[in-house]
């Protein structure tokens, strides 16, 4: 089926459409035929103006979406708001060209979490564009653009992009890109309104067009200084004491077996094996007796026999918590290790050092009002110490199940993660009097 698929698709004889694209229709008898393919003309004006404004000078996607739907015009789901991701797919659509292909992603796996508020778990693939000469062409259908126009836009596009406002380093922000917003669980921006007045701002707070929400987050401003000197604090404070993390561990996996509680369960199970060997030789020669008959005797063995496969069952289980108690206390002396030779340069370490250890060990930072939620995740293994947690693929495997404070999320995988809160004692949640 898939050889005739690509056949069908190389011959012309078949679109490669799930959805079609904006400005187009098929003809509902045929909608996988070439043939049928015609402009819709309402859209397609709407898809030429897009590539006719986007070159001129100034013209951004987020302008191009605020003209949109300040006009009314529907996107291609009919809703009002329209996202610079819809328009970005737009533009970078060879199709308005008037040729269609296939080829142009293909899948992979996720590289990094959609979302860091999110638990881990079950992870959205994602698509990269493959080269141009890898596309495959199609059919040829009517035309929105001519290629010189696209391949314009194509290049604003790259260019924009390269200087988008995400990438702007001017002002030092320790917890750049790790604040996220506890009520409406949008990321944090950066925003200086001066070089005194900086502040962590959540997304939400903009235009709906920008945050692609429909009303505007009620959270405070976030004063930048006051959050990163409250997370280093706390940082250097859990790095000089890592004993809390060890006692956290401990906590989230149930607490550490004693030697003697250990070897009484070890001596139980020794002894449940021991009876049940005794009652199948006395049922056995109580069967060579002729006492009971041979249906008796097959009944009482099968109970026993499921019997000692429990207790087999309970012994492997009773092993894997040791080994996993073992493997917890090298985990432990890791931890410590590794904090060992971090907390020996913090008093000294400069900004650009302090932000490396920020990225590495802090996963998120969530303000919700006056509450300060630090995620930790701390390396288990010299490897872990160089990847930072979002990048780890076999994370995503494991589920984050919800702790109290203090305690520890997971251990599987290269990192642990750990959960901190904090109350500052005071804080100033004034908003700076230029509105957002």
């Amino acid at each position: 089926m898939r050889r005739g698929r690509q056949r069908k698709l190389r011959a012309g004889g078949l679109l490669p459409w799930t959805r079609l694209p904006y400005g187009y229709r098929t003809d509902p008898d045929r909608p996988r035929d070439p043939a049928g393919v015609r402009l819709e003309p309402a859209e397609a004006a709407v898809v030429a103006e897009l590539f006719t404004r986007y070159l001129e000078e100034n013209v951004s996607l987020l302008r191009l979406a605020l003209g949109l739907s300040a006009q009314g015009t529907p996107t291609p789901r009919g809703h009002w708001r329209w996202n610079q991701a819809t328009l970005r797919g737009i533009l970078s659509n060879p199709t308005y060209t008037g040729q269609v292909y296939v080829g142009r992603t293909r899948s992979r796996p996720a590289r990094v979490r959609r979302s860091a508020t999110h638990p881990l778990g079950h992870p959205h693939s994602g698509h990269r564009l493959t080269p141009p000469e890898d596309w495959v062409p199609v059919a040829t259908i009517p035309a929105v653009v001519s290629r010189e126009q696209f391949d314009q836009v194509q290049g604003k596009l790259a260019r924009n992009q390269a200087f988008a406002r995400r990438h702007n380093t001017a002002h030092d922000y320790l917890l750049r890109a790790l604040v996220s917003c506890g009520v409406c669980q949008l990321a944090c921006m950066g925003r200086a309104l001066s070089p005194t007045y900086r502040y962590y701002v959540c997304r939400g707070k903009a235009n709906p067009v920008a945050s692609c929400r429909d009303e505007k987050c009620h959270a405070r401003f976030i004063p930048a200084g006051q959050l990163d000197a409250l997370v280093w604090q706390d940082l250097c404070e859990l790095l000089t004491h890592p004993e809390s993390i060890a006692q956290a561990m401990a906590r989230a996996q149930g607490g550490h077996w004693l030697p003697q509680a250990l070897q009484a369960r070890r001596e139980n199970l020794r002894r449940g094996r021991v009876s049940l060997e005794q009652q199948l030789e006395r049922l056995t020669e109580a069967y060579l007796s002729s006492v009971i008959p041979l249906p008796e005797y097959q009944r009482r063995r099968r109970e026993l026999e499921q019997k000692a496969q429990a207790l087999e069952v309970e012994a492997k289980q009773l092993e894997a918590e040791v080994d996993h108690q073992a493997e917890l206390a090298g985990w432990v002396s890791s931890v410590e290790a590794f904090c060992a030779r971090v907390r020996t340069g913090l008093a000294q370490a400069t900004f650009e050092q302090k932000r490396q250890l920020v990225e590495l060990l802090i996963d998120r930072v969530v303000v919700t009002d006056a509450e300060v939620e630090i995620r930790y995740v701390i390396p288990l293994s010299p490897e872990s110490e160089h990847i930072r947690f979002c990048h780890l693929r076999k994370d995503y495997g494991s589920s984050c199940v919800s702790v109290s404070s203090g305690d520890m999320a997971d251990t599987s995988g290269d990192r642990l993660s750990y959960r901190a809160y904090c109350w500052p004692a005071e804080r100033d949640h004034d908003q700076p009097s230029k509105p957002d």
